[in-house]
Parts: structure tokens; C-alpha cells; sequence
């Protein structure tokens, strides 16, 4: 189940794609934008890191910071983030905690066929550690924009 809005957004330290560890910690005092996504190097991921990459300076300008995770290993995420020029950290949750307690390791359909994945899903988590906002199920080609949109909107409301 996702995490709801207003609660505190689990801890975590994971290694990127040099095998640097990353800790939510690190970006205390930031607005972090937190998704998942299932695979990298595959078409819909590719987009939607893409489109991060291309609204990261935009989004950066509002305070926030990006950071992709799915279950890919480092030395994947290096590939995928040499691949696609991309600036922002990759983190790799190989055996799966972060991406449970986050709630995106669900139920997925392909072909008529049920299996457990990671759902494409985005965390606002505010720079007290709170989540501030939630994407389920967003669209790889317009979810960075409608990121954007969301801080902007926080943003006028401060």
C-alpha cells in the first residue's frame, strides 16, 4: 500500500551507481522529488529519466532534488545514467526493503498475466522528511512535468 500524505517517509541508505552510498538524510533541509520506476534501460524508464533530466534544472530552481530507485545494481544504473547524460542519483534497492516500504512492489498485469513489480510511483517528501505529495501510476512522458508543476505550486503557496 502507498504511503499517504503527511506521514514521515521511511529512512534509507542505498548505493548509486559508482556504489557511493546515498541516505535520505543527505538531502535534509531539501524537498526531494523520490520515484521508482521498474527497470532501467528499458523504453518507458528511459523516457521518464530522460524527462527528469530535462526538467532537473528547472526543478532544482524550486529547491528540490531528484533521485530515481528501482532493483537494477549499481553498475546497471551507472550504464543507464552514462547512457541517457544523467545528473541525478540512480539508487539500487537489489533486495527490495526500500521499494517495500515505500509500498511500490504490487500486484502488475502483462498479457494477461499477474506478477509482482515495482509501480512507477512518485514521493514529494518535504525537507522536514514528510511526504508532501504522491504520483501513483504516472506516464513516463509528462510525469516530470507535472512534477515541476506541483513544486512550482508549492512553491507560490509558502
Amino acid at each position: 500500500m502507498l504511503l499517504k500524505v503527511n506521514t514521515k517517509s521511511p529512512a534509507f541508505t542505498l548505493p548509486d551507481g559508482s556504489g557511493k552510498s546515498v541516505s535520505l538524510t543527505d538531502f535534509r533541509g531539501k524537498t526531494v522529488v523520490l520515484y521508482f520506476y521498474p527497470r532501467d534501460l528499458t523504453p518507458g524508464c528511459t523516457i521518464e529519466a530522460q524527462q527528469f533530466q530535462q526538467y532537473l534544472k528547472a526543478i532544482r530552481a524550486t529547491g528540490a532534488e531528484v533521485i530515481g530507485i528501482s532493483k537494477d545494481p549499481p553498475e546497471r544504473h551507472r550504464k543507464f545514467a552514462e547512457q541517457c547524460a544523467l545528473t541525478f542519483p540512480l539508487l539500487s534497492d537489489v533486495d527490495g526493503k526500500v521499494i517495500e516500504a515505500y509500498g511500490v512492489w504490487q500486484k502488475k498485469w502483462l498479457y494477461g498475466k499477474s506478477f509482482l513489480g515495482i509501480a512507477r510511483v512518485t514521493y514529494l517528501i518535504g525537507p522536514d522528511g514528510m511526504i508532501e505529495k504522491v504520483f501513483p501510476k504516472v506516464s513516463p512522458k509528462t510525469h516530470a512535468e507535472a512534477v515541476l508543476a506541483a513544486l512550482t505550486e508549492a512553491q507560490k503557496q509558502k
